[in-house]
Formats: structure tokens, sequence, C-alpha cells
């Protein structure tokens, strides 16, 4: 099953310190996945001002109680970067 996960980010004043402190481990996490074939597509959400407020990532997974361990762990939840995390089941299109 493929899912879109939307994370975005707390609006305090220590989001964006929150963020870059888990950055790397976040980003290795999702090399990963990609290296793995459970990441199909990823990235950061921007504001108008190009400023990272939220991340975008298109996993696939074999149900979403998989995912759900997967997200649970990764470094940008257990860094309490995002603040709001939605999750759509998704089907790409035979492109």
């Amino acid at each position: 099953m493929q899912f879109l996960v939307l994370g975005y980010d707390g609006m305090d004043s220590q989001a964006l310190e929150r963020r870059m402190a888990v950055r790397e481990a976040h980003i290795e996490s999702a090399r990963k996945m990609k290296a793995a074939g459970t990441l199909i597509e990823g990235g950061a959400i921007l504001d108008d001002a190009g400023k990272m407020i939220g991340s975008m990532m298109l996993v696939e997974f074999p149900s979403k109680a998989d995912m759900q361990v997967w997200l649970d762990a990764d470094p940008y939840v257990m860094g309490k970067v995002w603040e709001k995390i939605e999750v759509r089941p998704f089907r790409s299109a035979p492109l």
C-alpha cells in the first residue's frame, strides 16, 4: 500500500532548531528507505519565502500498521519536529 505522509513543523521559536537537530538522521533514514524501496519520493514543504515548514513523503509498506511502525520511529516524529501529521492512502498514476 502506498501512503502520502504530510508532516507539518511546529510554529514555535524552537521549531527550526528541532528540525536541524535531527535532520541528518531523518535524511539518512530516508536514504535507507529509498534503497529498500519503501520511500518513493520525499522532500521539504516550503512557505512562500522558501523556509522549510514541513515534509512530504510518499511511502510504500505492506500495510498501514507497518507504515505506522516506521512513522512512529522517524526522527522527525521522535524529535517532535512534526506537530501535525496527515496520512492518506495513495495510488501512483501509471505514467
